[in-house]
């Protein structure tokens, strides 16, 4: 059965506080090969904590997504600054927008991730296909 498209619009989060470390930021190079300056985050990092809100989206119940079924369609990051290792983030996903496409549910969406005074940091964009009882 499809997503429902009352979903847009629908928030998820914040997330629990996440405390960017050089630690993180070094073990998340290393497995990623990316390069990585002590002054700011290599610039995939924020999806460390984004991922945690798009688990708040497919895990709950009310939205009918079936985790299994989901495949990452695009991903994409808007810096307002860079994340460096002092930072404290969370993330409050929005779907943007919902379509269905060949029995294929597209979900875009966007997280806004703040720091610990509440000023946006990053937003990250993603697209989810969803194809139910795949």
């Amino acid at each position: 059965m499809p997503v429902d498209t009352s979903l847009i619009g629908r928030e998820f989060g914040p997330t629990e506080p996440y405390e960017v470390s050089r630690a993180k930021l070094t073990e998340f190079a290393a497995v990623t090969g990316c390069a990585y300056e002590p002054s700011a985050a290599p610039a995939t990092f924020p999806i460390v904590i984004a991922f945690g809100a798009m688990l708040g989206l497919m895990s709950d119940p009310s939205v009918g997504i079936e985790l299994h079924n989901v495949v990452h369609g695009d991903q994409r990051f808007v810096y307002q600054r860079p994340v460096t290792e002092t930072d404290v983030l969370t993330a409050t996903l929005t779907v943007e927008n919902l379509r269905q496409i060949g029995g294929a549910d597209i979900i875009s969406t966007r997280s806004d991730l703040v720091d610990a005074s509440g000023e946006l940091v990053v937003q990250a964009y993603a697209t989810l296909v969803h194809k139910a009882g795949a």
